[in-house]
């Protein structure tokens, strides 16, 4: 086996604003695994907020390179390495290999069915309240009916009364990024479920989560940033009614779906979603989707460009990616 590890940068259309900060690059590490005369390839996204940098991450990647090229399993990857983008990266370009030299495709070497066109979010970012309204009306305009809110407290109830005004037929999604109170709670919930919102991701910070304990929210709250393993489920319990699964937290698409698994069994609904980033980091996640209550894999549509062969969005539907892309 040969490791090669690579960062990227791709422009983002604009500009990307969360509750933490905007962005206008994505910056990606891909990591390629060659051998049988086969290449697998996996992308992740270094994320600041869990502790990581591109020069981290392809530390870490690097720190395993003599057991990469020994020709580690996806199994025992996940004993080398901890949840994170590293893990990601290389998971899922072990899976690809595998795919690529034995013919078979990802999803049958997991036991999936084969993804199908599925209905995605697309994300709107934080911004004033007009702002966001103009956003929503030309993502409608689209055929995109299913919009995803980034809020941040401050303002948020006119952010979402915007949008909803200019897309009265769209099932809304707000996402605070922890950047709600425990005060917020009470006040802006109502508000939210009036406005009918569907879902409401992260309203307080990880580790912030007692302060749901008690709380009957009239609108379902999704774990993202609280929620990266299984081994989160038990703390968790109780507090959220679906947990958004990401590769890039849960260290690859191995541990994702295992996750996934483990939190239907466990009563919570799923939302499979994403880093801003390109097709390659779309495509396996894309296996998850069919188990999912929401899909928020748009993130090549945030980008001024993708990969070539991207994966096809039409509408609010993203198509099934070609096996050329991944898998």
């Amino acid at each position: 086996m040969r490791l090669t590890v690579a960062h990227e940068t791709w422009p983002i259309a604009g500009s990307f604003r969360i509750a933490r900060g905007a962005k206008t690059e994505a910056h990606v590490v891909v990591a390629a695994i060659a051998g049988g005369g086969a290449t697998g390839r996996g992308e992740c996204v270094p994320y600041l907020r869990y502790g990581e940098s591109v020069d981290s991450v392809m530390a870490q990647i690097e720190s395993v390179r003599g057991a990469i090229e020994a020709g580690v399993t996806r199994d025992a990857l996940q004993s080398l390495l901890p949840p994170g983008a590293a893990r990601n990266a290389l998971d899922c370009a072990l899976l690809d290999r595998e795919a690529k030299a034995s013919g078979r495709r990802a999803y049958d070497i997991l036991g999936l069915p084969p993804p199908q066109p599925v209905r995605t979010a697309y994300t709107l970012s934080l911004d004033e309240p007009q702002s966001m309204a103009r956003a929503a009306s030309a993502a409608i305009g689209q055929g995109r009916t299913l919009l995803k809110l980034k809020i941040a407290g401050a303002g948020d109830l006119e952010r979402v009364a915007a949008v909803r005004a200019a897309a009265p037929g769209a099932t809304l999604i707000a996402d605070a990024n922890e950047g709600w109170s425990a005060e917020d709670l009470p006040r802006l919930t109502p508000q939210l479920a009036r406005l009918g919102v569907a879902l409401l991701e992260q309203p307080l910070k990880a580790g912030a989560d007692a302060a749901l304990a008690d709380f009957q929210s009239p609108v379902p709250l999704c774990a993202d940033e609280s929620c990266h393993t299984r081994s989160d489920l038990d703390r968790i319990a109780g507090h959220y009614s679906h947990v958004n699964v990401k590769l890039d937290k849960a260290g690859g698409l191995t541990e994702a779906l295992a996750l996934a698994r483990a939190a239907k069994v466990g009563g919570l609904g799923l939302m499979i979603g994403c880093m801003v980033s390109t097709s390659l980091a779309m495509a396996p996640a894309m296996l998850l989707a069919g188990m999912a209550d929401f899909v928020d894999l748009d993130g090549p549509l945030l980008l001024a460009r993708d990969r070539e062969p991207p994966i096809r969005y039409v509408g609010d539907r993203m198509m099934p990616p070609d096996p050329a892309i991944w898998g």
